[in-house]
C-alpha cells in the first residue's frame, strides 16, 4: 500500500506537467510555458522530465506541432539555463543542431533554444564552434524574420563573449561564416548588433584571412547611414546610434584604408550634406589609427576634397568638419615614425597646402583669404613640426603684407590672421629659447602691434591689444624694453582714447599681462597711475576730471591680479579714499562710490588667492571702519568726509566692499577678525583701527549719534558674510541691541540695517534653545512695535526680514509669521507695504541672506512658499473688502512672478482669473508684475490662455496706453506673445488689434515704439501662409 501511495505522489506532478505541455502545444496557450519554467526553477520538475513530457510533440509529423514543442522547451531553457548540468547541455546541443535540418517552421524556436544554451556556464569546450558551424551551414539567416535574425546575432555575441579562444580556433572560417549571416541585413536593431560583432572581430584580433575586403564590403554598403526613426519608435534607435557604430567599425583597422579612403573621397565630393559631414567625421576618426603608409597614396585627393569644401561650402558645419579632418591628417603624418630612407610625407603635404593657400593671404579683401588662413591654422595646430613649418613660411609673408597695405580694415584682417598663428604657438613648448619659431620675428611683430595700437581705427586697436596679450603670453619672448613700450601704449589707451571698447580692452589686457609680468607693471604703470590719482585736477573741466578719475580707479583694480601688485594698489586706493577729508580729490558721493567699486573689484580678484585675500581683509576692513567711525564723530564743523561717507549710497558701497572682503575667509581667520569688530560696536573698542585717536567715543547702540547708528550697515555687511560655523562673541547682547535699534524711529536707514543684520544672524543660528529665545524676544518686540503708533513701520520691516530669514531655512515658525504678514494686507496703513513685502520674500538677497554670504538657503524655498501660502492668499482675497483686494492681488502677483514656470503651469487654471483681475488694478507695480508673469505663460501654456483671449486682448491694449513706460512695454510684449496662440482663436481680433497698435507707434519713447512695431508686425502676419 505504501509503495502504491508513493507511486501516485510521483505520478501526480508528472501528470500536471503533461497537462501544461498539452495546453501549450495543442491548446495554443502561452501561460503554461512560464508555469513550467517556474516549476523547474523551484525544483518541481527537471529539464529531463520536461523533455520526456514533450516526447510525442517533438516527434509529431506535423511541423507546427514540433515547432510548438521545441518552443516550449526553448522558453523554459531561456529562464533555467543556469540550472543545467554539462551532460544535459551536451544532449540538448546535439538535439538542437539536428533540428536545424528540420522544416523551416521549426528553425525559429530552435534558434531560441540555442540562444539559451549559449548563455549556459556549463557549456563544454568545443560545442560553441559546433553550434556556429551548424548555423552557418544549415540556416539561411537572411530569409528569417527580424526577431530570428536578431537571435542569431545574439548567439554569436554570447559565444564571442564567453568562448573567444575557441572561436579564434576556427580561423578565417568564422569571419566568412559571419559575413554570410550579415550580408543583406536591413533592420537597424540587428545592424547595431552586427556592427558591434564586426568591431569585436577586428579589435580582438580574430583572423580575417583573405576576407578583409569582403568584411569591408558587407559593412561599408551601409555608409553613409540614411535612417529616419519612425515616430513613437518603441526601440529608441536613433540615426546617430547607427552612424557611430558603423564609424567605429570603419575606423577600427588600417587594413580597411585602401577600400575606405576612396569611398570617403567619393562621398565628400557628393552633393549630399549629411554624406559630406559623415565622411569627414569618419576620416577624422580614421586618422587616429592610420599611419603614413595607409594615407600616402590618397593625400593629394584628400587635400583636394577638403580644400574644395572649405573654399566653396555654404555650410559652417561642413567647413568645421573639413578643418578638423585636415588637423587630424596633419597630426597623423606628424606622429608616424619614419625610416631613415623614407620620404617625409608631412613636409610634402604641408608644402602642397602652402602652395594652394599662400597666395590668397596676399588679398585681404578677397573671399578666399579667411578660408585659406583657417586651413593653414588647422594644419599648423596639429603638431609642433607642422606649426614651425607653416609659421616660418606664413609669418614673413603676412608681416610684409601688413606694411604693403595702408587701409585700416586690410591691416586688421592681416593682423587677425597673424593673431591666429600666434595663438597656436601657445600649444607647444620649446626647451631652447632660440628654437622657438617666433624668436626671429619678435622685433617685427612688436613693431607691427605698436603700429596697430597707435592707429586711428578702433577695430585695429582692439586686434592689436589682443595680439599684444598673446605675444606677452609667450615665455621669455618680450624684452624689458618691449614691455615698457607695451605698458605705455596700454596706459595711453586707458586714458586718452575716447572709444570705450579700446580702453576696456586695454584694461583687460593689462590685467592679463600683470599676472605674467608683475615687476614690469609695478615699475612702469603703477607710478603713472599713482601720479594721475594724486594729481591736482581741479583746473580741468568737470567731465574730463571725472572720466580720468574713474578710468584711473578702473586701471588700478584691473591690474590687481598678482599678490605683489595688490600690495601696492590697495594702499593707493585706501590712501586716496582717506584724502577725501582734505577735499583734495573728490567732494561728491559718486567719487567715493567709484573708489569703493574699485576696492570691491580688487577684493573679488583676491578671492582666488587666500594669502592676498587675507591681506586685503586685514588692510582694507579696519581702514574702512576707521574712516566711517571718524566721519560719525560729532564735530564743531561739518567736514566733507562726514557729509559724504554717511550718505546712504556711500555706506551701501562701503558695506559691499566689507562683505566681499569677508565671505571667503577661512573660519580661523574669520574668528580672528570678528573678535575685533564686535567689541568695536558693543564696547567702543577702537584699538584695532588705524589712527584710532578719535575725538569722542564710538557707541552706536548706547545713546550714539544718528551718524554712529548708521554704521550698523557696515556691521551688517561684516557679520552677515561670515561662515556659518564662526562663533560670534557676545551674540545675545548684540542681538538685543540690534532688536532695539531696529524699532527706533529716529533713522529709517539705521533701523532697516539693524533689522537686516538681526535677520541675517538669525538665519545662520543653529536650532536650539538660544534660537527659540531669540525668536520669542523678536516676536515680542515686533508685536509691541506694531501696537505703537510711532514705530509701526520699523516693526513691520523687522517682521518682514525675520520672516524671510525663516522662510529660507524652512523654519516651522515661518508659517506663523507669513500668516501675520497676510493679516497686515488688510491694514489701512501697512497694507500696500505688506503686499510689496511678498516680493522681498520671494527674491534673492543682494547684501544679506545670500548663498554667497553663507546663509541657510534651502533649495526650492519658493515652491514651498507657494504651496503653503498661495491658497490662503486666494482665500483672503475673496473674503477681503473691496478696498484692500488690490493688496492681495499685488502680493499674489509678486509670488507668482518669482515662481518657476514649471511649478506655476499646473496651477494656472485656478489662478488665471485672479491674474486677469490684477490687470485691472490701478497700481502700476501690480500691472507690471502681472504682465511679467503672463508673458511666459502665453508661450508655454497656449491652450489654457486661449480660453481667455477676449479679456487678454482687451486688457493688454488698454495697458499699452498706461502712464508708466515699463507697463506699456510689458503690455506690448504680451501682445506680441499672444500671436503664439492658435491662429483660429486670434483671427477675429486681428483687425481690432492692428488698428489699436497704431497708437503706440507714435509713442514718445523709442523703446515703446520698438515693441509696438514688433508686435504689430506679428499681428499683420497672423494667418498668412508660412506664419
Amino acid at each position: 500500500m505504501a509503495a502504491a501511495a508513493a507511486l501516485e505522489e510521483a505520478a501526480a506532478p508528472v501528470g500536471a506537467l503533461c497537462g501544461l505541455v498539452q495546453d501549450f502545444v495543442m491548446g495554443q496557450q502561452e501561460g503554461p510555458a512560464d508555469q513550467v519554467a517556474a516549476d523547474v526553477k523551484s525544483g518541481g520538475y527537471t529539464v529531463l522530465q520536461v523533455v520526456e513530457a514533450l516526447g510525442s510533440s517533438l516527434e509529431n509529423p506535423e511541423p507546427r506541432t514540433r515547432a510548438r514543442g521545441i518552443q516550449l522547451l526553448s522558453q523554459v531553457l531561456l529562464q533555467c539555463h543556469s540550472l543545467l548540468l554539462e551532460k544535459e547541455v551536451v544532449h540538448l546541443i546535439l538535439f538542437y543542431e539536428n533540428r536545424l535540418k528540420d522544416h523551416h517552421l521549426v528553425i525559429p524556436p530552435v534558434l531560441q533554444g540555442l540562444r539559451a544554451l549559449s548563455l549556459s556556464v556549463a557549456l563544454p569546450p568545443g560545442l560553441a564552434v559546433s553550434v556556429l558551424k551548424a548555423i552557418f551551414q544549415e540556416v539561411h539567416v537572411q530569409s528569417l524574420l527580424q526577431v530570428d535574425r536578431h537571435t542569431v546575432f545574439s548567439i554569436i555575441t554570447n559565444f564571442m563573449r564567453s568562448r573567444e579562444e575557441e572561436l579564434k580556433g576556427l580561423g578565417a572560417d568564422f569571419t566568412f561564416g559571419f559575413i554570410q549571416v550579415m550580408d543583406g541585413e536591413k533592420d537597424p536593431r540587428n545592424l547595431l548588433l552586427a556592427f558591434h560583432i564586426v568591431h569585436d572581430l577586428i579589435s580582438k584580433d580574430y583572423s580575417l584571412g583573405p576576407f578583409v575586403e569582403e568584411l569591408f564590403e558587407v559593412t561599408s554598403c551601409y555608409f553613409p547611414i540614411d535612417f529616419t526613426p519612425p515616430p513613437n519608435d518603441p526601440y529608441g534607435i536613433q540615426r546617430d546610434d547607427l552612424i557611430l557604430s558603423l564609424r567605429a567599425v570603419l575606423a577600427s583597422t588600417p587594413r580597411f584604408a585602401e577600400f575606405l579612403l576612396p569611398l570617403l573621397i567619393e562621398k565628400v565630393d557628393s552633393e549630399i550634406l549629411s554624406a559630406k559631414l559623415d565622411s569627414l567625421q569618419t576620416l577624422n576618426a580614421c586618422c587616429a589609427v592610420y599611419g603614413q603608409k595607409e594615407l600616402k597614396d590618397f593625400l593629394p585627393s584628400l587635400w583636394a576634397s577638403i580644400r574644395r569644401e572649405v573654399f566653396q561650402t555654404a555650410s559652417e558645419r561642413v567647413e568645421a568638419e573639413g578643418l578638423a579632418a585636415l588637423h587630424s591628417l596633419t597630426a597623423c603624418l606628424s606622429c608616424s615614425v619614419l625610416r631613415a630612407d623614407a620620404e617625409d610625407l608631412l613636409d610634402s603635404f604641408l608644402s602642397n597646402i602652402l602652395q594652394d593657400c599662400r597666395h590668397h593671404l596676399c588679398e585681404p579683401d578677397m573671399k578666399l583669404v579667411w578660408p585659406s588662413a583657417k586651413l593653414l591654422q588647422a594644419a599648423a595646430g596639429a603638431s609642433a613640426r607642422a606649426c614651425e613649418h607653416i609659421t616660418s613660411n606664413v609669418l614673413p609673408l603676412l608681416l610684409e603684407q601688413f606694411h604693403k597695405h595702408s587701409q585700416s580694415n586690410q591691416r586688421r584682417t592681416i593682423l587677425e590672421m597673424i593673431l591666429g598663428f600666434l595663438k597656436l604657438q601657445q600649444k607647444w613648448s620649446y626647451e631652447d629659447k632660440d628654437e622657438r619659431p617666433l624668436s626671429s620675428f619678435k622685433d617685427q611683430l612688436c613693431s607691427l602691434v605698436f603700429m596697430a595700437l597707435t592707429d586711428a581705427s578702433t577695430q585695429l586697436q582692439l586686434v592689436g591689444i589682443r595680439t599684444l596679450t598673446v605675444l606677452g603670453a609667450q615665455p621669455d619672448l618680450l624684452s624689458s624694453g618691449d614691455l615698457e613700450l607695451a605698458i605705455g601704449h596700454l596706459y595711453r589707451l586707458s586714458f586718452l582714447e575716447e572709444d570705450s571698447q579700446s580702453w576696456v580692452a586695454a584694461l583687460e589686457a593689462s590685467g592679463t599681462l600683470t599676472t605674467l609680468y608683475p615687476r614690469a607693471f609695478s615699475s612702469h604703470l603703477l607710478p603713472k597711475l599713482a601720479e594721475e590719482l594724486h594729481k591736482d585736477v581741479a583746473r580741468e573741466n568737470g567731465s574730463s576730471k571725472c572720466s580720468k578719475h574713474f578710468r584711473c580707479l578702473q586701471a588700478l583694480s584691473a591690474v590687481s591680479t598678482h599678490p605683489s601688485i595688490v600690495k601696492e594698489t590697495l594702499p593707493l586706493l585706501l590712501q586716496h579714499l582717506c584724502q577725501t577729508n582734505k577735499g583734495n580729490v573728490i567732494t561728491e558721493a559718486s567719487g567715493v562710490i567709484a573708489i569703493c567699486q574699485s576696492l570691491q573689484q580688487v577684493a573679488e580678484k583676491c578671492q582666488q588667492d587666500p594669502e592676498s585675500y587675507w591681506y586685503f581683509h586685514e588692510t582694507a576692513v579696519p581702514c574702512l571702519f576707521a574712516l566711517a567711525v571718524q566721519a560719525s564723530m560729532p564735530e564743531k564743523e561739518s567736514s566733507v568726509l562726514r557729509k559724504v561717507l554717511l550718505q546712504d549710497e556711500v555706506l551701501a558701497a562701503l558695506a559691499s566692499v566689507i562683505g566681499t572682503a569677508t565671505t571667503h575667509l577661512s573660519p580661523e581667520l574669520a574668528t580672528q577678525s570678528v573678535t575685533c569688530v564686535i567689541p568695536l560696536f558693543l564696547d567702543g573698542n577702537t584699538s584695532f583701527l588705524p589712527e584710532n585717536s578719535f575725538p569722542g567715543q564710538f557707541q552706536p547702540f548706547q545713546d550714539g549719534s544718528s551718524g554712529q547708528r548708521r554704521l550698523v550697515a557696515l556691521l551688517m555687511a561684516f557679520v552677515c558674510s561670515l561662515p556659518r560655523n564662526v562663533e560670534i562673541p557676545q551674540l545675545n547682547r548684540l542681538m538685543r541691541e540690534l532688536l532695539e535699534q531696529s524699532c527706533s524711529h529716529n533713522c529709517p536707514f539705521s533701523s532697516t540695517a539693524a533689522a537686516k543684520c538681526f535677520a541675517g544672524l538669525l538665519n545662520k543660528q543653529p536650532p536650539g534653545q538660544q534660537l527659540d529665545d531669540l525668536l520669542q524676544l523678536a516676536m515680542d518686540t515686533v508685536e509691541a512695535g506694531l501696537a505703537s503708533e510711532s514705530s509701526r513701520n520699523q516693526a513691520f520691516t523687522l517682521l518682514l526680514w525675520i520672516t524671510k530669514a525663516l522662510v529660507l531655512r524652512y523654519h516651522p515658525l515661518s508659517t506663523c509669521l507669513t500668516t501675520r504678514l497676510m493679516g497686515l494686507l488688510s491694514d489701512p496703513e501697512l497694507g500696500p507695504a505688506a503686499a510689496d513685502g511678498f516680493s522681498l520674500l520671494m527674491s534673492d538677497g543682494s547684501d544679506v541672506l545670500t548663498r554667497a554670504g553663507h546663509a541657510d538657503v534651502r533649495i526650492m524655498f519658493r515652491q514651498r512658499f507657494f504651496t503653503d501660502n498661495v491658497p490662503a492668499l486666494v482665500q483672503g482675497f475673496h473674503a477681503a473688502p473691496q478696498d484692500v483686494k488690490p493688496n492681495y492681488l499685488k502680493g499674489l502677483s509678486h509670488v507668482l512672478n518669482r515662481l518657476p514656470k514649471t511649478v506655476l503651469l499646473p496651477e494656472l487654471p485656478t489662478l488665471l482669473s485672479l491674474l486677469l483681475e490684477a490687470l485691472s488694478c490701478p497700481d502700476s507695480v501690480v500691472q507690471l508684475s502681472t504682465l511679467s508673469c503672463l508673458q511666459p505663460l502665453l508661450l508655454e501654456a497656449p491652450q489654457v490662455m486661449s480660453l481667455h483671449v477676449d479679456i487678454l486682448v482687451t486688457k493688454f491694449l488698454d495697458l499699452s496706453s498706461s502712464h508708466s513706460m515699463a507697463v506699456r512695454i510689458a503690455a506690448l510684449q504680451c501682445m506680441h506673445a499672444l500671436t503664439r496662440l492658435p491662429a483660429p482663436v486670434l483671427l477675429p481680433y486681428k483687425a481690432q488689434v492692428i488698428r489699436a497698435l497704431a497708437k503706440p507707434l507714435d509713442d514718445k519713447k523709442r523703446l515703446v515704439r520698438k515693441e509696438a512695431v514688433s508686435a504689430r508686425g506679428e499681428w499683420f502676419l497672423l494667418g498668412s501662409p508660412g506664419s
